[in-house]
């Protein structure tokens, strides 16, 4: 009876041995068809993250890109000079050239000017805006306003005279 006992022992264990061998095998196995479910799965995302990224492409070039990318540095440039401009200090540690500024005032209202006789001569008709109409003044303040006017046309006249020698 114990020799018996052991020889069943030693097949159950044999039979231990190939059923683990087994429960191995199919445990690869379905190790292995995951693997090749996930390599699928992969594959088609991978496709269609083809097919988006081309349709998104055929709209563009890298002329397009290129025009796009100057955009936006051009934009760039613009915001940082205004930027700029906000942050500097006015009157604080910075020189200020009246002439030079009396000369662009000059020229800027000759600009204006030269462009409303332009735009009188395309459209006859055109009236000037409500901005262009005299307020309506104290005589004590027209006498201020008409001799402030005066000395800055008396400015304006030399600094012309000045800018016409050039």
């Amino acid at each position: 009876a114990a020799l018996q006992a052991l020889k069943r022992k030693k097949r159950y264990e044999k039979q231990l041995a190939q059923i683990d061998g087994t429960l191995s095998t199919i445990e690869f196995q379905r190790e292995a068809l995951e693997n090749a479910n996930t390599n699928t799965e992969v594959l088609k995302n991978m496709g269609f993250a083809a097919k988006a990224m081309k349709a998104a492409h055929d709209n563009m070039d890298i002329d397009k890109v290129d025009e796009l990318m100057q955009d936006i540095a051009e934009q760039q440039e613009l915001a940082d000079e205004i930027s700029t401009a906000i942050s500097k200090p006015v009157g604080f540690g910075e020189e200020f050239d009246e002439v030079c500024f009396k000369f662009a005032a000059v020229y800027i209202i000759k600009s204006l000017n030269h462009y409303h006789r332009i735009l009188e001569s395309l459209c006859p008709t055109l009236q000037r805006s409500p901005l262009h109409q005299i307020p309506q003044h104290s005589s004590s303040t027209l006498k201020h306003t008409k001799k402030k006017e005066e000395e800055e046309d008396d400015d304006m006249k030399e600094l012309e005279a000045w800018a016409g020698t050039m």
